[in-house]
């Protein structure tokens, strides 16, 4: 079964919403993890807006990378700039993948363009994990 990490910076949005749509996508073939060079702990927007498309992350945690360094993971997925910048060294034949989504958690605006904004990040992110698993796993 191949193991995937999923690295971001806080480990609160795109990770978490990578590491949901590689566990459905995958199906039990895949073993997915999510951290992020620190923790900034779930973010509710991530959980409500996976939520709308039917995928539940409320029991996700806030990982740092560092509590996943005896993995021999097969592919480290970054998805964004500074976690790349940042991504430590793995041991082992990890193939690296790197996306920059736009953080969503960063969106300005009226409730509703914050929510459009989840959305829009959330669909990124899902068709590259759906494109993932059906190239990689």
């Amino acid at each position: 079964m191949k193991k995937v990490l999923v690295l971001c910076t806080g480990n609160s949005c795109r990770s978490q919403i990578a590491e949901g749509y590689l566990r459905a996508f995958a199906a039990g073939k895949a073993e997915v993890y999510s951290a992020g060079m620190e923790t900034h702990g779930v973010n509710p927007r991530a959980v409500t807006t996976m939520a709308e498309d039917g995928i539940d992350i409320s029991a996700h945690t806030s990982n740092n990378v560092n509590e996943y360094a005896g993995i021999p993971f097969d592919y480290v997925i970054t998805v964004c700039d500074n976690a790349k910048e940042r991504c430590p060294y793995f041991p082992g034949t990890a193939e690296r993948f790197h996306h920059n989504f736009p953080d969503p958690a960063k969106a300005a605006g009226t409730e509703d363009e914050i929510t459009q904004e989840f959305r829009a990040v959330r669909d990124l992110i899902k068709d590259y994990c759906r494109a993932f698993v059906r190239d990689h796993i």
